[in-house]
C-alpha cells in the first residue's frame, strides 16, 4: 500500500479549507489561520498557491465558530469562519487525531442548507388542493395558530378514546434528546406510537448486540482509549466489512482506519455484491449474492467450531451456549460447501476467510445497511456476534462487533413524570414505520388517524405507491422539515425547522458512541425552530386546551428546556452512565467524548466489555445491580443460547440459534424462506410493540424471479449525498444529480442497453427511470439503484438535472424482519429495459 493511497481516493478535503490573512483579527483566531503562511489544499474551493484572498478586507473572517457536521456518523468537527455574521467557509479540526483535519464534501453542504432559497421559513396550513398534488395550496400562519390546530386535533381524538391512533415518526436528522421529549409527550397524550427511525436505519444490529452482550451499541472506539492509552480500532489486524461502503458513507472515520492500516498492515476483506470504493481498497473483495450473508456467517462458524479454531479459554470463561451452537451447526450441516451454493462464493474462499478471521488477532467486524436491510437482519447480526465471541474478539481493543449507526445517545432520560398518567389502551403498532401505511389503509391491528413526521416517508418507505395512498387517506398529517419535500404535499400542516448551523445542540453522533457540542453559527432562517423547542411549546399549548390534564402538561414540559443547555443538563442528571458528558466538558474538547462516561474524571469507554477498572466503573453507573459484571446480560456472560432467551424469541417464530432463510425473490424454488402468519404477538426485542409471528424455513414457491430475473439493491448514491436533504443543495445536485443505475455490461447487453442510455427499472410494484452506468464491478445478476432522488427536488431544475420518482417504489413492503422491523431494501426482483 503506497503512502498516497488515501489522497488518491479524492473524497476528503484537507484540514484547511480556506487561506485568509490575519491582519486585525482577534487573538482567539490565531489557532485557526497561521499569520504569513500560505495554506494550500488540493481542492477547487481554495484560492490557489498564491493565496489570493490573503489580506483581503472582504474575505478575512472576523469570527470562527466550532460546530459539527449534521450528516454521517463520522461526526466531523467544523470550524466555521464568518464575516459579519455570514459564513465564508468551513474546515475540519486538525487537533482531533481521528478526524485529522479532514472533512468530506458534505461539510461544505452544511452552508448550502442555510443559504437556500427553497428553505421553509414559516408554518403553512393547507387551504386547497388534493393531498399529494403539486398544486396543493398552503397559506402562512403563525406558530400559535399551528400549535392550536395540532392541540385541537390531538385532544379531540384523545377525548374520543382514540389517543392510540395518533403516531409520530422520528428521523435521524433530529437533535439529540428530541426523541425523549416526543416519548414524554405521547405518554401524556396516551399513545404508544412515538416510533423511532431505527427500523429504516439499523435497529437490527442493536437488537442483536443487546441480546448477546447486554448493550445494543457499537462495541469499540476510534482513536486512543483514554483509560489505557492504547489504540482501539486502529490496532485491528483484520478488518471484516459486510455490507458497508465506508468510503462513501463514513469517509473520515474510514480514512482513520486506512491510516492505521498503513502501520499495522491489517488485512481488509469486503463482502459486497458490488465493487464499491471501499472494496477497491480491500485486500480481498467477495461478491456475495444478495441476502445470503447469513449463510456465509453460519458456514464460517461451522468451520471455526469443527476445526477447533475458537478461543477455548474465552469460551470456557465467558460464553454460554457454545455446545448448543456446535450441535446446531453440525445438525443443520452448515458447511462451506453448502454455503457456496447459497452465496455464489467458493467453498475455499469461505474456509480461507474463516481461518484468517479466527487466527488473526485482533479482528474487527464492521456492518452497515447492507446487513440491516435484509429480512433476516436480526438473525444475521446475532450470528455475527457469535463469530466475535467464540474467537475472543469481544471486549478487546481492535476487535468487536462494530455495527454502524447503533450508537448513542439514544434513550436520554428525563425526570419521572409528575402526576398520574394512565397507560396506553393499546400496544404499539408493529415496528417499522412502513406499518403506518398498513394501519391507515386496512385498520389492522387498528387504524391510524393522525401522524407527525420528522422525515420524508414517501422517500424512505418501501412500496412508495402504497404509502402515498395511505397519506392521501390520512385524516390529519403534520410534516416538519427544511424543504417542501414529497411528503409535505400530503400534509395539513407544514412546520419549518432549523438546520445544524442554526442551533446550539448535540446533533449527530459518531458510531463509537462519541458526541460533540456544537455552537450556533448563524441566526435561524425565517421563523424556523429546532425540533425540541417545537414539542416543548406544543405541550404548553396543550395545557391551554386540555381541561383534564392542563397542570400535567405544564409540570412535565418546563419552558426552560427550550434552552438546550438546560435540557442537556437535565439529560446528564437523569441518564445513567452520562455524568461526565457535561456541556462544559464537551464544549472544551476538540475531540468527541464517548459514552458511557459516568463522571467528569472518567475518560469515556472506548472498548465495551474490556476487563479493565474503567469499564467496571461504567457498568456500576449504568446499572448498580450489575456491579462487577463484565457483560450486561442476565448471566453476566455472552449469551449465545439460554433457555430463557430461546423461549422469548420463539414467541415470534425465531430461536436463540439462527437457522438459514432468505428473501423469496432470491431463494429459488424450494429454498428456505419465511411466511408471515396473521397472528399478532408481543415483539420480544421491542416489548412495547406487537409483531406478526413468522414461520422460518418455509420452501419458496414464488415465480416472480422468472419474469423479473435481476436482483435490485438500493443504497447511497455517492459520498456527496446523505438521505434526501443533500439533494436540496446546489452542489449536491451539480455533482451527483443524475440517478446512475449500475449494471454489469453483460446484463446491459442482454437488454440492449449501452452506457448513458435512459433505462427503466421495473418490479411487480412499479417502475422508475435512470441512466445506465456500465460497471464491471457488480455481479451480473444484480443492479444497483441509488436512493434519495425525488420528484419534489426543485433545486435540480436550476442545475438542469431531472426529477425522479423515488427508488422505493420498487420495493416489496411485505418482506421485512418481523423483530427489528427492518425493510428489505437490499433485495427485490426486477428487470431492465429501454425507455420508450
Amino acid at each position: 500500500m503506497s503512502d498516497d493511497a488515501i489522497s488518491r481516493r479524492g473524497f476528503l478535503k484537507g484540514g484547511a479549507a480556506f487561506s485568509l490573512g490575519m491582519a486585525g483579527l482577534d487573538s482567539s483566531l490565531t489557532g485557526f489561520i497561521q499569520p504569513g503562511v500560505i495554506q494550500s489544499v488540493p481542492d477547487a474551493s481554495t484560492d490557489g498557491p498564491q493565496g489570493y484572498t490573503r489580506q483581503s478586507a472582504a474575505l478575512e473572517p472576523d469570527q470562527v465558530v466550532a460546530s459539527a457536521c449534521q450528516f454521517c456518523n463520522s461526526l466531523c468537527r467544523l470550524q466555521v469562519a464568518l464575516k459579519q455574521g455570514r459564513i465564508l467557509e468551513v474546515r475540519g479540526e486538525p487537533d482531533d487525531p481521528v478526524q485529522a483535519g479532514e472533512i468530506c464534501i458534505k461539510g461544505q453542504l452544511m452552508t448550502e442548507l442555510v443559504y437556500n432559497r427553497f428553505r421553509l421559513r414559516q408554518p403553512l396550513k393547507r387551504v386547497a388542493g388534493e393531498k399529494g398534488s403539486p398544486d396543493s395550496r398552503f397559506e402562512a400562519i403563525t406558530w400559535d395558530e399551528a400549535y392550536d390546530l395540532m392541540a385541537q386535533q390531538f385532544l379531540a381524538r384523545r377525548d374520543a378514546g382514540l389517543a392510540h391512533t395518533i403516531a409520530n415518526r422520528t428521523s435521524g436528522r433530529l437533535p439529540r434528546g428530541t426523541g425523549s421529549l416526543i416519548h414524554r409527550f405521547f405518554r401524556l397524550l396516551g399513545s404508544p406510537n412515538d416510533t423511532d427511525v431505527g427500523p429504516v436505519c439499523n435497529d437490527a444490529g442493536g437488537n442483536a448486540l443487546s441480546g448477546t452482550f447486554g448493550l445494543g451499541l457499537f462495541t469499540n472506539g476510534y482513536g486512543v482509549d483514554g483509560a489505557t492509552g492504547k489504540e482501539d480500532l486502529g490496532s485491528a489486524r483484520f478488518l471484516l466489512f459486510l455490507g458497508t461502503n465506508q468510503a462513501e458513507t463514513h469517509p473520515v472515520t474510514f480514512s482513520y482506519l486506512l491510516r492505521a492500516r498503513q502501520k499495522t498492515r491489517a488485512r481488509l476483506v469486503v463482502i459486497d455484491p458490488r465493487r464499491t470504493p471501499t472494496a477497491a481498497l480491500a485486500d480481498e473483495w467477495l461478491a456475495i449474492r444478495p441476502h445470503s450473508d447469513l449463510a456465509l456467517v453460519l458456514a464460517m462458524l461451522h468451520e471455526i467450531v469443527t476445526r477447533q479454531l475458537y478461543d477455548k479459554h474465552f469460551v470456557r470463561r465467558w460464553v454460554l451456549g457454545f455446545e448448543e451452537l456446535r450441535q446446531h451447526l453440525i445438525r443443520h450441516d452448515y458447511t462451506p460447501q453448502w454455503a457456496a451454493q447459497v452465496t455464489g462464493l467458493s467453498a475455499d474462499a469461505i474456509r480461507d476467510l474463516a481461518h484468517r478471521y479466527a487466527t488473526t488477532k485482533p479482528a474487527a467486524i464492521f456492518c452497515n445497511a447492507g446487513i440491516s436491510h435484509q429480512l433476516n437482519a436480526f438473525d444475521t447480526y446475532r450470528a455475527l456476534t457469535f463469530l466475535a465471541a467464540i474467537t475472543g474478539n469481544i471486549g478487546v481493543p481492535g476487535g468487536g462487533c462494530n455495527f454502524m449507526h447503533n450508537t448513542w445517545p439514544g434513550d436520554l432520560q428525563l425526570p419521572p413524570l409528575v402526576g398520574e398518567v394512565p397507560p396506553p389502551s393499546e400496544p404499539a403498532l408493529p415496528v417499522g414505520p412502513d406499518y403506518f401505511a398498513e394501519a391507515i389503509l386496512t385498520g389492522q391491528p387498528y387504524p391510524l388517524r393522525a401522524v407527525v413526521t420528522a422525515g420524508n416517508p414517501l422517500m424512505s418507505s418501501a412500496n412508495s405507491h402504497k404509502v402515498r395512498e395511505a397519506f392521501r387517506q390520512l385524516e390529519f398529517y403534520v410534516y416538519t422539515g427544511l424543504f417542501m419535500e414529497e411528503s409535505a404535499y400530503y400534509a395539513d400542516l407544514v412546520l419549518p425547522v432549523c438546520s445544524g448551523f442554526e442551533m446550539e445542540t448535540v446533533y449527530m453522533r459518531r458510531d463509537d458512541r462519541a458526541i460533540r457540542w456544537q455552537a450556533q453559527v448563524v441566526p435561524r432562517v425565517g421563523m424556523s425552530k429546532p425540533d425540541w423547542e417545537i414539542w416543548i411549546e406544543l405541550a404548553q399549548v396543550m395545557a391551554r386546551h386540555d381541561s383534564r390534564r392542563a397542570a400535567l402538561w405544564k409540570a412535565n414540559f418546563p419552558l426552560e428546556w427550550c434552552d438546550y443547555r438546560k435540557l442537556w443538563a437535565t439529560f446528564v442528571k437523569y441518564t445513567p452512565g452520562m455524568g461526565g458528558l457535561t456541556q462544559e466538558r464537551l464544549q472544551a474538547s476538540k475531540t468527541p467524548l464517548r459514552f458511557p462516561c459516568p463522571t467528569p474524571q472518567h475518560p469515556g469507554v472506548s472498548t465495551l466489555y474490556l476487563d479493565h477498572p474503567s469499564w467496571y466503573q461504567a457498568v456500576a453507573a449504568l446499572n448498580p445491580q450489575a456491579r462487577g459484571k463484565r457483560f450486561l446480560t442476565p448471566s453476566g456472560k455472552v449469551e449465545i443460547f439460554t433457555p430463557a432467551l430461546d423461549a422469548r424469541l420463539t414467541v415470534a417464530g425465531h430461536s436463540a440459534l439462527p437457522v438459514f432463510y432468505t428473501h423469496p425473490d432470491v431463494a429459488g424454488p424450494g429454498a428456505p424462506t419465511l411466511a408471515y402468519t396473521d397472528e399478532f404477538v408481543p415483539n420480544p426485542v421491542n416489548p412495547r410493540a406487537v409483531t406478526r409471528k413468522v414461520k422460518l424455513g418455509v420452501p419458496a414457491d414464488r415465480t416472480t424471479p422468472d419474469a423479473f430475473p435481476l436482483t435490485g439493491i438500493i443504497g447511497r448514491a455517492s459520498v456527496v449525498h446523505f438521505a434526501g436533504v443533500t439533494q436540496w443543495t446546489y452542489t449536491g445536485k451539480r455533482l451527483n444529480g443524475i440517478r446512475y443505475i449500475q449494471i454489469h455490461p453483460k446484463a446491459a447487453a442482454a437488454a440492449g442497453l449501452r452506457n448513458g442510455d435512459a433505462v427503466v427499472v421495473e418490479s411487480p410494484r412499479g417502475r422508475i427511470t435512470g441512466t445506465v452506468l456500465l460497471w464491471e464491478g457488480i455481479r451480473e445478476d444484480v443492479i444497483f439503484i441509488p436512493n434519495s432522488f425525488g420528484e419534489a427536488q426543485l433545486v435540480g431544475d436550476e442545475v438542469d438535472t431531472p426529477r425522479y420518482a423515488p427508488a422505493n417504489i420498487l420495493l416489496d413492503d411485505a418482506q421485512y424482519d418481523n423483530l427489528s422491523g427492518q425493510q428489505a431494501y437490499k433485495c427485490f426482483a426486477c428487470r431492465i429495459g429501454k425507455v420508450t
